[in-house]
């Protein structure tokens, strides 16, 4: 019989040649548990998914109920179904006035495709506008607004009428015309290596795009619910877009994405022509129970105020000469090392001391903090610890090559 290992190899498809190839038989909290009982510290929350933690027993809870009720009913938004009408709801809530309607997805890459076509229906105009380094998805159309020609450059042609410009230029926000649907940009770019905005670089942006006319789309897809220690990163930079974005820590643990604008801009996906946007099992009732649950624990066990606390506390601990600087914002950094080859030493050494993490996938030579936000104070001492370890091992092997 084959083993898992010769399985995944043997038949699923690969997203590069060299998988991490962990194998993990459970999870809770903040770990891993390998076949053999081995637990690993997880440090990228299947980035930034789990930020409530692997198997919150109030998310478990609510999957189990749900499906003893009913899954898969029927497409998105004919039938009013309970988990999506109050995770509607509760996201509506956690944002400013201006954001009144969700439209549910699957996923990520799906809703930033929402997104834009949304914006492209309300100001009946085609171009876009995006930013180098971006990451906003891997489906075609979000491909295009993709910031790295070499990520894209196998798949064109893509969607014309997009053009980019430097994160926090704002020298090149006159390129912003009349002509532009929407801005999308990561409040805080996530794969570039966590670039955080300077100088009231998104005021400026709103600035522009009100000038002219664009919807301006902020991608809180890997920063929402609590990861930069706001529930959203743009409350950071007093800041609100015109539509916005979410995935990943929404379903806690289960997938699901949302865009969400206000009602006035929403609608216009519900006629000429009607039905201007539509999905099979997007919001699929048990992820919207299990979102649903993901923030009522964020906000009944207040985690996300102790997030730039436990962020500071976990620079405070890695004080070290291997690592060079720290970028980012609450339990969101990214860690510069000498270079990509010894990153690729110091992970295999921290997957040996019980800690798991990865790099961006812009940036080769800065690897990913991103545990989950229920993490403590000891976990983050003894995570501090392994990774000491693991990089002073590290540079051992390094110097004796």
């Amino acid at each position: 019989m084959l083993t898992n290992r010769q399985l995944f190899q043997s038949f699923q498809a690969q997203t590069s040649d060299e998988p991490m190839m962990l194998e993990i038989e459970r999870a809770e909290g903040i770990y891993m548990y390998n076949p053999n009982g081995k637990a690993y510290i997880d440090l990228i929350s299947g980035v930034s998914v789990s930020n409530i933690g692997h198997r919150h027993p109030k998310v478990v809870e609510a999957v189990k109920n749900q499906v003893d009720k009913y899954m898969h009913l029927m497409v998105y938004g004919e039938y009013i179904q309970s988990p999506q009408v109050k995770l509607a709801e509760a996201i509506v809530n956690l944002l400013p006035d201006r954001f009144e309607s969700c439209y549910f997805v699957n996923s990520g890459s799906e809703a930033n495709e929402g997104a834009l076509k949304l914006a492209k229906r309300y100001t009946k105009r085609t171009k876009i506008i995006a930013f180098n380094n971006a990451y906003h998805g891997s489906t075609h159309g979000v491909l295009s607004v993709l910031g790295n020609e070499d990520f894209k450059n196998a798949f064109r042609p893509l969607l014309p009428g997009v053009s980019f410009l430097d994160f926090n230029d704002e020298d090149q926000l006159s390129q912003i015309t009349s002509e532009v649907a929407a801005v999308i940009i990561e409040p805080i770019q996530g794969e570039a290596g966590v670039i955080l905005p300077q100088n009231d670089f998104l005021k400026k942006l709103r600035l522009r795009c009100d000038k002219v006319g664009a919807l301006l789309i902020f991608d809180e897809i890997q920063t929402g619910f609590g990861r930069t220690g706001k529930m959203f990163a743009f409350e950071n930079y007093d800041v609100e877009p015109d539509i916005i974005t979410f995935a990943k820590g929404l379903g806690g643990g289960m997938p699901i994405g949302a865009f969400v604008s206000s009602q006035k801009i929403m609608s216009k996906f519900t006629n000429n022509p009607v039905l201007g946007h539509i999905t099979t099992f997007g919001g699929h009732p048990v992820s919207c129970a299990a979102a649903l649950a993901s923030i009522n624990v964020l906000e009944e066990e207040d985690i996300v105020s102790s997030v730039d606390e436990k962020g500071q506390l976990l620079l405070k601990y890695l004080q070290h000469p291997e690592f060079k600087s720290f970028r980012g914002k609450g339990l969101f950094w990214a860690v510069e090392l000498e270079s990509y080859e010894f990153l690729r030493v110091f992970l295999a050494n921290a997957i040996e001391e019980g800690v798991v993490f990865d790099w961006f996938i812009f940036d080769d030579n800065h690897f990913r903090i991103a545990p989950p936000l229920i993490i403590n104070k000891a976990q983050i001492k003894e995570t501090s610890e392994k990774l000491i370890k693991a990089v002073e091992k590290t540079r051992k092997i390094i110097n004796n090559k």
